[in-house]
C-alpha cells in the first residue's frame, strides 16, 4: 500500500517527481546541529515532566497519608495518559506537521504544569498528571516521525539516539533537581521548579529547529487512519518490536517508581537529597542510547537487543545486595540496558515502517507507556506485598519477555534465509 493512499506523509526521494539526490540530514550537515539540540531539548522536557513527581512519592506519601501504591499513581496517570493520546495526537502531526503539533503539546504541558504545585488533593493531583501526560502525546512519536523524514536513513539510529538521550538527561535532571529542592521547601516547590526549566527547553526547542522539508500533509479521516493503523500491527516484526518497548520500559517503570521507597527506608535512611541524586546515573543511559548505532553494528539489531536485555537483568539480580555500592552499580546496568534496548527498537520501528510513519511511532509509544504505567503499579503493589524482592521479580519476568520475543524473531529470519537458499 502506498503512502498516498494511507494518508500517510512521504519522503522525498521515494517519489518519482522528486530529484534522486537526497537532501535529508546527515551529521555536520546543515541543520543537523540546530535539529539534534532542539530534539535534545524537548526530550529533556518531555521526560523532566513527564516523570516529575517519581523522586518525590515517599514526600508526597506522607502529606496526603497514603500508600506507594496511591502515590505511585502520579507517575502513571501521566504515562497512561501520553499512552492513550499519542495515537491521535500523531494523527494530528500528519495533517498538520510534526513541528506544529510538537510545538503545541509543550505549550500545553508546561501550562498544565504551572498548575501541578497548587493541587490541592491526591485526587487533583493524579487528574492534572494525566492531562500533562496527554498533552506530551504529541511529542515522542511526531519527534520520530519528523527524524525519519529528514534525516538520512544511514544517520537514523544515531540521531533517535540523540533523541532519547534528551529523554535520560530530562529524566535524571528532572528528578536530581527535585530530589534536592524537595529537601528544603517540600515537594511542590521542587515540581514547580521543573515546570521553570521546562519552559526554558519549549522555548529553546521551537527556535533551533529546522522547518520540515519533506513533509507532506495527509488526512484526518479515521478510515484512514484506522487502515494505517491495521497495516502496522499485521506486521509481525513491529508488533514484536511493539512488545519490546513495552517490557523494557516495564522493568524500567517499576525499579524507578519504588527505588525512592527501598532507599530512604532502613538499611539506607538516606535523605531525600541523596536519593534523588541517585538518578545521576541516567547519564549512563544518556550514553548507552547515544551510542546505539555503533552496537547495532557491531552484534546486529537483534544481537543489541540481547545485549540489553542481559545488561538490564544483571543489573536487577545486583540491585538485590545489601550494599548500597552494589545496589547503586545495577541501577547503572538497568539503565544503561534500558536505554540502549529502547533506542534500537525505536529506531527499528522507524526503519521498518513503509508508510504512515507517525502511526507506526505512535503506536511503539503507546506500547511503551503502558508498559510504564504497567510497570509503575506492579513494581510498586510487588513491593508492598514483597519488598525490593518483590519488584526485582517483576522486572525479571519482563526482561524474560523481551529476550524471549527477540529469540524467536532470530529463530524466523534463520527460517526465511533457509527458504530463500533453497529457493
Amino acid at each position: 500500500m502506498s503512502p498516498a493512499s494511507t494518508g500517510a506523509s512521504t519522503v522525498v526521494g521515494a517519489d518519482a517527481s522528486v530529484p534522486a539526490a537526497d537532501s535529508r540530514m546527515v551529521p555536520g550537515g546543515p541543520g543537523y546541529r540546530r535539529m539534534s539540540l532542539a530534539l535534545f531539548l524537548a526530550g529533556v522536557a518531555t521526560f523532566a515532566l513527564l516523570y516529575s513527581t517519581q523522586a518525590l512519592l515517599p514526600l508526597i506519601s506522607g502529606e496526603f497519608g497514603v500508600t506507594a501504591s496511591d502515590a505511585s499513581w502520579t507517575v502513571a496517570a501521566a504515562t497512561g495518559g501520553l499512552a492513550l493520546f499519542v495515537l491521535p495526537m500523531s494523527a494530528l502531526s500528519e495533517r498538520f506537521g510534526r513541528r506544529t503539533v510538537m510545538t503545541a503539546s509543550l505549550a500545553v504541558a508546561v501550562t498544565v504544569g504551572v498548575l501541578v504545585p497548587l493541587a490541592p488533593s491526591l485526587g487533583a493531583l493524579i487528574a492534572l498528571r494525566a492531562l500533562q501526560g496527554a498533552a506530551l502525546a504529541g511529542l515522542p512519536a511526531s519527534a520520530t516521525a519528523y527524524l525519519a523524514e529528514e534525516v538520512s536513513p544511514r544517520a537514523l539510529v544515531t540521531a533517535i539516539g540523540l533523541f532519547v538521550a534528551g529523554n535520560s538527561v530530562g529524566g535524571m535532571s528532572g528528578r536530581v533537581v527535585t530530589g534536592w529542592v524537595a529537601q528544603e521547601w517540600g515537594w511542590r516547590i521542587a515540581v514547580a521548579v521543573i515546570g521553570v526549566i521546562a519552559v526554558a527547553c519549549a522555548v529553546a526547542f521551537r527556535l533551533l529547529l529546522p522547518a520540515p522539508r519533506h513533509f507532506r500533509a495527509g488526512s484526518l479521516r479515521p478510515r484512514v487512519l484506522a487502515r494505517t493503523v491495521r497495516d502496522h500491527l499485521s506486521d509481525p516484526l513491529l508488533r514484536q518490536l511493539y512488545a519490546i518497548g513495552a517490557l523494557f520500559m516495564t522493568v524500567f517503570g517499576g525499579v524507578y517508581t519504588v527505588i525512592g521507597y527501598r532507599l530512604t527506608e532502613a538499611p539506607f535512611s538516606l535523605p531525600q537529597g541523596i536519593v534523588g541524586s541517585i538518578f545521576l546515573v541516567y547519564l549512563v543511559g544518556t550514553v548507552s542510547a547515544s551510542t546505539a548505532g555503533r552496537l547495532v553494528g557491531r552484534l546486529g539489531r537483534r544481537g543489541a537487543l540481547y545485549a540489553g536485555g542481559a545488561t538490564t537483568a544483571a543489573g536487577l539480580l545486583l540491585s538485590l545486595a545489601g550494599s548500597l555500592p552494589l545496589v547503586l552499580l545495577g541501577l547503572v546496568l538497568i539503565t544503561a540496558g534500558f536505554f540502549a534496548g529502547h533506542a534500537v527498537a525505536s529506531s527499528a520501528v522507524s526503519r521498518t515502517a513503509t508508510h504512515g510513519r507517525a502511526q507506526a511511532s505512535a503506536l511503539y509509544q503507546s506500547a511503551y507507556y503502558v508498559g510504564s504505567s504497567a510497570g509503575s503499579t506492579a513494581g510498586a503493589v510487588a513491593f508492598h506485598a514483597g519488598g525490593w524482592a518483590g519488584t526485582v521479580g517483576v522486572g525479571l519476568l519482563a526482561v524474560l519477555g523481551v529476550v524471549s520475543i527477540t529469540l524467536l524473531g532470530t529463530r524466523a529470519a534463520r527460517t526465511e534465509r533457509r527458504l530463500a537458499t533453497a529457493a
